[in-house]
Formats: structure tokens, sequence, C-alpha cells
């Protein structure tokens, strides 16, 4: 089978590009799988392509590149959702590249990876493919004028994935669509090869984009009343990003500057979590929550507000991990103290927590259970089985001697006439 991830920009750092290139390398072993980048920005992606399995790019956007001098690359585009947060990166050239892309492209299955390019996969993708749309956002988290593009072009493709159960309800309930069918199939992180090593180090680790909606404000705060307390320990926080300067600025003010560092973004980030001895996540929501298993699968214990709507479906509280309320500083630092000062216990949930890892969210099981779903689709839809057309009614505009007639009465008299 040929299998074809559409991704944004495969060539940036970032959770979706990680998690599908591990999907990637695990359907690789038995199928012919490509991924196809819209954007490219540099000669080689920043993370390790996953081996046997072709990247190329629709759009170059380096400086010497043709597509540079490319006019359709000033126009704005016409058919890529405004409601994306990307929408501006969709200029004429993208669309038209996409178009022409989805027109040519000869494979069995296209998995798109975030909600504008699946509207465009919806409109424009290959009919004789499986459509599949990987949703990596909450549901709450949409604009509504990207959720009214869903309801209106959704329904042509074949599946659609969310990250958790709770996000695929989500889905169900807000977009009110009888097709495609929602599934829940996790995200998925390699098992480092090496034994686990001992926790004898002091870092409580926490990793993703300095964002609001990771609130590393509220890990520095809870942190901040423990911290000093136990002797040796520090709070290291890998990522960049716009709140970097306000989180300096919080430790300073906090005279913390000795106990947290705020460590630049490292790839890979794997190496780091066999220095770590307990990971933190303090986020708003998690569509699915990499960062907690990769830190699993390294045998690393978790501490996590129990946000909507990943953590609930990865850590098992109190067995592998912590889940405290998202809000409550004082649970967060007494989940923290209490791992940081008992080392059997970091080590029993560590030990927990990489066999929930490999048990659950390593890339051949879930590789599988995608395998499963294109079964089931192909199953559904055999080939040549038409799609559902999706559109707008048109506007029925009353012909021009009943609008001269109607001149000049009332909204209300223009409606009891029309029933007529």
């Amino acid at each position: 089978m040929h299998i074809t991830f559409l991704l944004h920009n495969a060539f940036a750092v970032g959770g979706t590009t990680r998690t599908t290139f591990n999907l990637a390398a695990a359907l690789a072993e038995r199928h012919q799988v490509h991924v196809t980048s819209v954007f490219r920005d540099r000669a080689h992606p920043r993370l390790e392509p996953p081996p046997g399995v072709r990247i190329t790019a629709l759009v170059d956007r380096r400086a010497t590149s043709p597509d540079s001098t490319d006019a359709r690359g000033r126009r704005a585009g016409r058919h890529f959702p405004h409601g994306d947060s990307r929408h501006h990166q969709y200029h004429r050239l993208a669309e038209d590249r996409l178009r022409e892309w989805f027109a040519t492209c000869s494979t069995d299955v296209v998995i798109s990876t975030r909600a504008g390019l699946n509207v465009m996969l919806a409109r424009f993708g290959p009919t004789s493919a499986l459509r599949i749309a990987q949703e990596h956002l909450v549901h709450d988290a949409l604009r509504h004028s990207l959720r009214r593009a869903m309801r209106r072009w959704y329904p042509a493709l074949d599946a659609v994935v969310t990250m958790t159960r709770a996000d695929a309800a989500a889905y169900r309930t807000g977009l009110g669509l009888r097709r495609p069918a929602i599934r829940a199939l996790p995200n998925s992180v390699p098992v480092p090869g090496h034994p686990v090593p001992r926790r004898t180090g002091n870092v409580v680790m926490a990793a993703g984009r300095l964002t609001r909606v990771k609130r590393y404000d509220l890990l520095i705060d809870a942190f901040t009343r423990i911290g000093p307390e136990r002797e040796g320990w520090q709070l290291h926080i890998y990522g960049s990003g716009p709140v970097r300067r306000y989180l300096e600025t919080e430790i300073e003010r906090r005279a913390m500057g000795g106990h947290i560092r705020l460590m630049g973004q490292a790839t890979p980030l794997a190496p780091k979590w066999d220095t770590a001895s307990v990971a933190a996540v303090t986020s708003a929501q998690e569509s699915f929550g990499m960062t907690l298993v990769e830190a699993m699968a390294h045998g690393v214990p978790v501490v996590s507000t129990d946000c909507p709507h990943g953590p609930r479906e990865i850590i098992r509280d109190g067995t592998d991990g912590r889940l405290v309320p998202r809000d409550d500083v004082p649970a967060l630092s007494t989940a923290l103290a209490q791992l940081m000062a008992d080392g059997a216990l970091r080590e029993a949930m560590g030990r927990n927590a990489r066999e929930r890892a490999e048990s659950c969210f390593t890339p051949d099981p879930v590789a599988r259970r995608y395998e499963t779903l294109f079964d089931e689709l192909r199953h559904a839809r055999p080939p040549g089985t038409p799609r559902p057309v999706t559109h707008h009614p048109p506007r029925v505009t009353p012909p021009l001697p009943v609008l001269r007639a109607t001149a000049g009465i009332t909204v209300r008299g223009l409606r009891r006439r029309l029933r007529r």
C-alpha cells in the first residue's frame, strides 16, 4: 500500500512533525510511505527523517529558489480556510501547487495533519485515495469560521482521527456530522534502545514551545514554593517561543535564577530525558501530550495538570505519574515535592511509566491500528464508490417581475406574498 502524509512544513521542528515521522517510520516497514511538505525553508529537515521514507516539498521558501520570485507568492490565496492560524502563509502559489499535487499524486491513502490542510484535502483531494484528516488541535480551540468550513467540507473525507477519545467525542458533538468516521488514535514515540538509567539527578524537566497555553509561569510559581527547600534540585525548561522574556522576568522577580533555567531548544530532545528525574506538564489544554509520552518512554514519572484532553488518557494517577487539578498551584507543588523527596517512588513510577508507553504508545502498535482503520475504510467504500457531494444550496432569487411587484412593501409582506 502507498501511504502519503501531508504536512505544513516537514523541515521545521514541532510535535506534529515528530509524531508524523514516528508513524511514517513504523508504516514504512510494511508499506511504501511518502511525506509531502507544503513548504520547505532549508536543505534538510531539522528532525532525522524516517528511514526509507521519501520527503518532498511543494513550495521552496529559500531565497535562492525560483519560487521566491514567483508573483503568485505575493497574491492572497482563495481556498485555504481563514480560521486556520497559518492562513496567511497559503498564498496563491501554495494553493496552486497543492491543488496540482492533489490532481496528479498516485497514492492509496492521504493523511493530512492540520485543520486547514484537512479542508483542502476534502475539497480537492484525489478521489481514488482514502482521505484521512488528523486533528492535532482540541475541538474547543478551533475558531468558529474553521468549524463552519469543516461542517461544509468534511463529509467528503473518509475519516477524521483525533488524538484522544475525549476529543473524538467533542468533534462528533461539535461538528454534528453523520460522516466521516471519527476515531481516536494516539500519537506515538519510540522507546529508547538502552535500559532506563537510575534517576540519581536532581532535575525536574519540562519541554515544549514557550507559549501561554503551556503556562510555564504556573510551573515556575509551583517550583519556587519548594525548590529552595530541596537542596540541589533544579527546574530545566526546554523550548523557545514568544513568552521567553516574560518567563525570564518571572524567574528574576522570584530570585530563582540559581534554581530555574530556560535551556532553549534542544534537537533532538530525547537525550535530555535521561538527565531528568521528574517531568512536569502544566498546560491549560493538550490535544494529546507528546511530552508526557516521551518522558514516560524514558522511564521518567510525570506530574501533569488534569487538563483537557490528553493527560487523563495517558497517566494513571499514582501508578506512573500524578494528575493534579488544572489551576491548583499548591497541589502541583505538593505532587512535585512528593516525587522529589522519594527516590524509591520515582523509580517505581518510572518503571510503570515505561511499561505503559511500550504497551500503548510505541509506533508499531499505533501503526497497526492505522492499518486496521485503512482496511475498514476500504471495505466501507470499495474502489469506484462515489463520494458525497458537499455544497451549500443555491440561493433562490425571485424573478424580476416579482421584485418589481413587491417594491415598497415590508419584509414581512414580501415573505407572505412569496409563500402564496
